[in-house]
């Protein structure tokens, strides 16, 4: 046998009989950080103007940091998009105002809105890779439109229960209206997201279409 350099060697200096010390442990504690991080500079450059280097810099990591974790920027991006889901809506705490306008309405909030369109610049950022990463499709989806649209889902059940939509409804289809309008909105039309828009979803097709025909004031 020999070595690298072509010189002859034993068996036993080929395979050293002592284990090696074992590595160091990987700190995980500041992944959560890196990631929003991430999300950050993914909202404001796209995938194609983010690098690694802008990722460390804003966590005020070491590059080589991130890359013992994440072996690649598209690694690093499906786990940072996964990590959006923390934030998502919490289906535990939905409102119940009587009535399914009143529950969609309430779900509008400043701090709701601004983390909307945030995910959809994310999203934005990363929709050249959709079709050619299934694993960050399917990221987008969970984090992004899937929790939106499951809150959809439970009001409408519930308006079901109360007889306020008819039982024919296609509440899988109507669920997914306001998530795909807005991603249409912020992705395509290259438009703001606001109060008054989703209101005007709300009232001028999602109810229409659940068949609930009138509808109050703001």
């Amino acid at each position: 046998m020999t070595d690298r350099e072509g010189a002859a060697t034993t068996p036993a200096e080929a395979e050293p009989t002592t284990p090696g010390r074992p590595g160091r442990k990987r700190d995980h504690s500041r992944d959560p950080e890196i990631l929003q991080c991430t999300i950050d500079v993914l909202a404001e450059t796209g995938f194609e103007g983010m690098t690694i280097e802008m990722v460390a810099a804003r966590a005020k990591a070491g590059k080589a940091t991130l890359y013992r974790r994440w072996a690649s920027k598209g690694e690093l991006v499906v786990d940072a998009v996964a990590c959006l889901k923390r934030g998502a809506v919490d289906l535990d705490d939905l409102p119940d105002t009587g009535t399914l306008r009143g529950d969609l309405v309430a779900m509008i909030k400043p701090q709701s809105i601004d983390e909307a369109e945030k995910k959809m610049r994310v999203m934005a950022g990363v929709v050249t890779m959709l079709s050619t990463t299934p694993e960050l499709a399917e990221a987008v989806d969970a984090a992004i439109v899937q929790p939106r649209a499951e809150a959809n889902r439970l009001l409408m059940r519930r308006a079901l229960e109360r007889g306020e939509i008819s039982a024919d409804a296609d509440i899988e289809a109507l669920a997914l209206v306001t998530p795909s309008m807005v991603s249409y909105r912020v992705l395509v039309l290259r438009k703001p997201v606001d109060r008054e828009f989703l209101i005007g979803l709300i009232d001028g097709v999602l109810l229409p279409a659940a068949g609930v025909r009138q509808t109050a004031d703001v």
